[in-house]
């Protein structure tokens, strides 16, 4: 079954935008951008919000950017194909390989679950994954940790009603001191 992932750059104190709305501290160097581009060639969709739509749209015709590197054309080669799920109430259309969701998150999940394919079903934006979260169908959460603090903002991980067990499956630390933290949820079996 195709995993649900959640993964984002995070301030220390837990946030992924800072109370100005500003997230200009989570620009990638050159090491982590290889990490991230690593990261989205074992995604098979991606799940996203209106918010993230939008910001992530200058990536749908980068590669006509001639101020790309060789490394930022990667991206938008793989970023531009990937099937995208876009969750709105407010758009009407999406651009690229899009598709306004036609159901609810848990609906959608379901389907793409079930649906033959490869390739993690990727969640982006807080408000989605806070969504995913509560309805427990995150199974992994990838969080890039970076040495900063914003005093407040959207959280990475948003307030829960329950506990919820995580398995450390990987760290990696990178010169830019940017650390990656990898935790697979921990399911209890019935027995």
């Amino acid at each position: 079954m195709r995993s649900v992932t959640y993964s984002m750059g995070v301030s220390l104190d837990g946030y992924i935008v800072g109370p100005d709305g500003d997230f200009d501290w989570t620009a990638p160097d050159e090491e982590v951008f290889r990490f991230v581009t690593d990261e989205i060639r074992d995604v098979g969709v991606h799940l996203m919000g209106r918010r993230l739509y939008e910001t992530m749209l200058y990536w749908e015709t980068a590669d006509q950017d001639p101020s790309l590197d060789d490394s930022e054309l990667e991206w938008a080669a793989l970023w531009k194909p990937l099937p995208k799920v876009v969750f709105s109430t407010t758009l009407s259309a999406v651009q690229g390989n899009a598709r306004l969701a036609s159901g609810g998150l848990a609906e959608e999940i379901e389907r793409l679950r079930a649906e033959p394919g490869e390739g993690d079903i990727a969640i982006g934006g807080a408000t989605l994954a806070a969504e995913a979260a509560a309805l427990g169908l995150i199974d992994e959460y990838r969080a890039r940790v970076h040495p900063v603090l914003v005093g407040g903002g959207t959280p990475f991980f948003p307030r829960r009603e329950r506990r919820v067990d995580l398995e450390l499956v990987e760290t990696r630390t990178f010169s830019s001191r940017v650390v990656c933290l990898r935790y697979r949820v921990a399911r209890r079996t019935v027995s």
